[in-house]
């Protein structure tokens, strides 16, 4: 089992920045991915960014450049840096994992894959 605890949302004007974290604990073998989501009012739930446990990388078009996401395997946290934030941006974000490990990361953001863990969001409001 794995449980999982964003914090660092808020608000920020247009432009801005922030960090995420996700504190998780539990079984390491089911955090062999970690991925940030997210899902604005009304809108479908879309993928940010993917990350496993060697640290490869993979990020969703828009955000490429203005996110990084990183983990810290030692202290079981997740990250994300985003900047240069846009009113569209608007959402909750979703720290998640799974225990597959993917030769490739990028088809699993779009359609959004379904990781077996979640953890509760934390809320990003951005103004304009």
């Amino acid at each position: 089992q794995v449980t999982l605890v964003e914090s660092g949302g808020g608000s920020v004007q247009a432009g801005g920045s922030l960090r995420l974290s996700c504190a998780a604990s539990g079984s390491t073998a089911n955090r062999e991915t970690m991925a940030w989501f997210r899902q604005a009012p009304s809108k479908e739930r879309t993928g940010v960014a993917v990350i496993r446990r060697d640290g490869i990388t993979t990020y969703e078009d828009s955000v490429r450049g203005r996110f990084i996401i990183s983990r810290d395997n030692a202290k079981n946290v997740l990250y994300l840096e985003m900047t240069s934030l846009k009113p569209e941006e608007t959402a909750t974000y979703y720290c998640e994992a799974d225990p597959s490990r993917w030769s490739t990361l990028r088809h699993l953001l779009n359609p959004p894959a379904s990781f077996t863990y979640w953890g509760q969001g934390t809320p990003v409001t951005v103004s304009s």
